[in-house]
């Protein structure tokens, strides 16, 4: 607790030292990166939980400055194995009984630990390899210390620390690491999520998801099949496999885009520990603690958006981001259909020649600068993504990925049924024989555009005259008490004296209210025009 106190409270010193020295922003940015080395190092030194924390931390670019996340976002488990008497004390309190009456035999030796968990690899009594997934020692209890240490640091910083409003939502990011931290402690969701994505591609059989044992497995302990497979990033391992990188690539997208366009639940960390390839070219699927949800809504909505891409339909997109919460209330729609307007002209071929971690930096500095927030429910869909696209990148690194994921996208479509016309009349509508009839229809919606333009500024004219007529009612109110005021004393009755005070007091209260609310108005009036 010292250590990660301390910490913090050196970060806040330094930001404000910062702050009232009018640092330029080249300063800043040299700031946030000491910062991160800073907490890097603070985090491999104590280990455990704070490295999942700042593995969190690292996927929310959109929130913190590009400079810290540059030095978090290679985070990876580097824990120890735990002593394994204290290992082999859970398992039998867990099961009730010795290892050797479940067992033929238990490795001591894990084969992987990470900042919650290990993964010991054993052999049941008829002989079927399983791997034995179990919780780290009194891993509880030290969650329960960060968490509360957490929460003191996330308090400090939403009241002190000088970051616009907005910017960042301290308390959202707190829930938000909380619920995926302890989701990932209980083992027992895992099991159920392992079953229904075993259930989910059970006619896939390109996918190899591993069995569970539930009778052997509870809240501290999962028990379930072993795979021997390859490593993706493994280069010379899959040239001796059945099938080539590129088909690898194209698998990989076939078992993903379901998930990341139909309602349901998502693979939220397939990092390429949690990703192998076996020899007949099967794409396994491991370590299944960090999930995402997408409904049935949301699903929805990613499908018009992308139906409105294809169409080139940016007020239908917009309305589509408003829907899935990408846009903050007071958000310029005008000004972000723009810029999906520009960022989508590019042509696809150019996508060779750039430098896309510099385009990625570009678009969140943009995210930035726009009221424009990830939601938390999609962090990790994108975190899935962009894990998902590095990969096939590193597998197919001269194949194109619109050329790789065309194919699959249309076999998806085909498999939707009759909401597949919807994309394809869609995608239709975006060819350049249709440019002219877009440029109709914008035409003939002009009047009907505009008389929208023209209800939304009555409506802030009306609201203007409501806070302008409330102030002068404040106003008169006043006058009205201090003659009270005036006429109580000169006639000395203490009802009125007193009345006329409590009006006074209230009114005089209300006036300077409504001034700074007719303030904040005209402001915002003038950056909404």
């Amino acid at each position: 607790m010292y250590r990660v106190l301390s910490m913090a409270l050196m970060i806040f010193l330094k930001i404000y030292w910062y702050k009232i020295r009018r640092k330029p922003k080249t300063e800043w940015e040299k700031l946030w990166g000491k910062i991160g080395e800073q907490f890097r190092k603070t985090l491999f030194e104590l280990e455990g939980l704070l490295i999942k924390i700042g593995q969190i931390l690292s996927t929310r670019a959109d929130l913190l400055p590009h400079a810290f996340i540059h030095q978090i976002e290679d985070l990876t488990d580097k824990v120890p194995p735990s002593n394994w008497m204290e290992i082999q004390e859970i398992l039998e309190a867990e099961w009730g009984n010795s290892l050797e009456q479940n067992f033929l035999f238990i490795d001591k030796t894990a084969v992987a630990s990470a900042s919650i968990g290990e993964v010991y690899k054993g052999a049941l009594k008829d002989g079927t390899e399983v791997a034995i997934k179990v919780k780290r020692p009194n891993i509880d209890s030290v969650v329960q210390t960060d968490f509360r240490i957490l929460s003191m640091i996330i308090w400090f910083a939403d009241h002190f620390v000088p970051i616009p409003k907005g910017f960042i939502n301290f308390r959202v990011l707190f829930k938000e690491l909380k619920q995926v931290i302890e989701q990932e402690l209980d083992y027992s969701k895992e099991l159920e999520t392992i079953q229904y994505f075993r259930d989910r591609f059970k006619d896939m059989d390109i996918v190899q998801i591993p069995s569970v044992f539930p009778e052997l497995s509870s809240s501290n302990v999962l028990v379930m099949e072993w795979f021997d497979g390859m490593r993706l990033t493994d280069m010379e391992e899959l040239e001796h496999i059945a099938v080539g990188r590129r088909e690898i690539a194209q698998r990989l997208l076939k078992v993903f885009l379901p998930q990341w366009l139909e309602p349901g639940t998502f693979h939220a960390d397939p990092h390429p520990g949690n990703l192998f390839v076996s020899k007949e070219g099967k794409i396994i699927l491991l370590d299944f603690g960090m999930a995402g949800e997408i409904t049935k809504k949301d699903a929805a909505h990613f499908q018009a958006l992308i139906e409105s891409f294809l169409a080139k339909n940016y007020s239908k997109a917009v309305d589509c981001l408003v829907d899935l919460g990408f846009l903050l209330p007071e958000a310029d729609t005008r000004i972000v259909e723009k810029l999906l307007a520009e960022f989508t002209s590019f042509d696809p071929t150019q996508l060779k020649e750039m430098n896309l971690m510099a385009f990625k930096m570009e678009l969140n500095d943009v995210i930035k600068t726009l009221p424009i927030q990830v939601p938390t429910r999609f962090v990790f869909l994108g975190r899935s993504f962009v894990t998902i696209e590095g990969i096939i990148r590193s597998l197919a690194p001269d194949a194109e990925l619109i050329e790789l994921g065309k194919p699959i996208f249309m076999e998806w479509i085909h498999k939707q049924g009759n909401s597949k016309w919807a994309f394809v009349w869609q995608w239709i509508q975006s060819q350049p024989i249709f440019k002219f009839f877009h440029s109709i229809m914008e035409f003939l919606d002009t009047p009907k555009t505009l008389e929208k333009l023209k209800e939304s500024e009555q409506r802030r004219h009306f609201q203007f005259i409501i806070y302008e007529n409330n102030k002068k009612y404040c106003f008169y109110l006043s006058l009205l008490g201090l003659i009270g005021i005036g006429a109580g004393d000169y006639v000395s009755h203490g009802l009125i004296l007193y009345l006329s005070v409590g009006v006074t007091a209230a009114s005089v209260t209300g006036y300077f209210l409504y001034s700074q609310k007719l303030k904040k108005w005209l402001k915002y009036m003038q950056e909404r025009r």
